[in-house]
């Protein structure tokens, strides 16, 4: 399942270029992920009263093409689940036109916020608080 989210560029996100800063795609993307959690029924303070928090480990980024001020896209988010302490995110920023503007490989878990180590299933640890664990492709 592919989650999305829509986005507007604005102008305080751009470079001196007048296109959307690098480390912006990054933001997107995480918004892009607590949306899809927020839309499984999970809340960032039900994670922390949970004693759970999702991390990023690692993230690669293909910029594809340049975003400019007022352009709307939409921000996907496609869950990989495995069965160890990791799972890949799929990500990408597309126009309305559907150009592909950026492509993000997200590789993050679920850290145990007491014990500061990884969750050693991520995907039930985050099903188990959520409300629709379907939209977590689980």
């Amino acid at each position: 399942m592919v989650f999305s989210v829509p986005v507007t560029v604005r102008g305080y996100e751009l470079d001196t270029q007048g296109h959307l800063n690098q480390a912006v795609y990054l933001q997107y993307s995480e918004h892009a992920r607590w949306e899809l959690l927020r839309a499984a029924g999970i809340q960032q303070n039900e994670l922390v009263e949970s004693g759970i928090g999702p991390v990023v480990l690692e993230a690669t980024i293909k910029y594809l093409r340049e975003l400019r001020g007022g352009d709307e896209v939409r921000v996907t988010c496609e869950p990989g689940w495995t069965e160890g302490k990791v799972f890949q995110f799929k990500q990408q920023i597309i126009k309305d036109d559907g150009t592909v503007c950026a492509e993000i490989v997200l590789v993050g878990g679920v850290l145990d916020l007491k014990a500061r180590k990884l969750v050693p299933n991520p995907a039930a640890a985050l099903a188990a608080l959520a409300s629709d664990p379907s939209v977590l492709g689980v």
